[in-house]
């Protein structure tokens, strides 16, 4: 995509986006929000155009944004994106699961807001604290195996092809199951049977009040509840691609490799 000038009026449909943009220093370049991005502190006060996969159309028209912006995900995401286009507003779309990604979203956004500078230092910033993260749990003799719950009940898990998985493998862990995908179905047998070393619940729009683990009837023997290698992570740390990504990876390898970051003063 190419505009004729710097995008200075944004609507991101995503809150990946959202904080995306408010990380880099440009959250006065947003003039709405979704209903559902209430964060960081100052997109609150935004107006709202709807859902991120159904906005309102004569909303978004209303607040005469020169970019909008998405993240590919389900097919209604996508329709909406182009629904937005054919009414003559330009719209980027980007197909974040890694955090290479992440950074690449980063960088784009910097271009087509005429911010590279902003860009490069929220780029640098993010890279540096997971190359300090990696300097820690380097030379682990093992790679404990995490499971992402994103829901319960009607157990759903973090697949092999989520932000999620980069984020485990970059705490030094090994996510579980490994199933294709960015998420997976799962019945209570099969998490039984792969017993996972470290459990993480993700509490969010998917998984809002989880029950606690050990009130779960066949979580009681898992092995990571029995060592209690579990927490719950706010805000979607692990599986939405943003700037809390990288706060999710340190608290993970904080949990996976206690003994490490006491030695460091437990600092990443």
């Amino acid at each position: 995509m190419v505009l004729e000038r710097p995008a200075r009026r944004v609507i991101a449909l995503t809150g990946a986006a959202t904080e995306t943009l408010c990380g880099m220093g440009l959250s006065e370049l947003l003039a709405a929000r979704t209903d559902a991005d209430l964060e960081p502190p100052e997109v609150a006060a935004l107006p709202s155009i709807g859902t991120h996969m159904r906005p309102n159309l004569e909303l978004v028209l209303a607040h005469k944004p020169d970019l909008v912006v998405q993240i590919a995900g389900r097919g209604e995401s996508l329709e909406a994106a182009a629904a937005i286009r054919r009414m003559g507003i330009p719209v980027a779309v980007f197909d974040v699961h890694d955090f290479e990604g992440l950074f690449s979203m980063a960088e784009r956004l910097g271009v087509l807001t005429g911010e590279p500078a902003a860009a490069a230092r929220f780029v640098a910033g993010l890279r540096q604290r997971l190359d300090r993260v990696a300097e820690v749990v380097a030379g682990a003799a093992k790679r404990p195996t995490v499971f992402v719950e994103l829901r319960y009940p009607n157990l759903l898990a973090a697949g092999k092809d989520s932000m999620a998985a980069d984020a485990v493998a970059r705490a030094g862990g090994r996510l579980v199951p490994e199933a294709t995908g960015r998420m997976a179905r799962i019945g209570e047998e099969e998490l039984v049977r792969i017993n996972p070393d470290v459990y993480v619940v993700e509490e969010g729009p998917m998984n809002p009040a989880p029950m606690a683990l050990a009130m779960r009837p066949h979580y009681v023997g898992l092995a990571a509840v029995a060592a209690g290698r579990t927490a719950v992570f706010t805000g979607r740390k692990l599986s939405r691609p943003g700037p809390e990504s990288v706060a999710g990876v340190e608290e993970l390898a904080r949990l996976l490799f206690p003994e490490r970051f006491a030695a460091q003063g437990d600092r990443p």
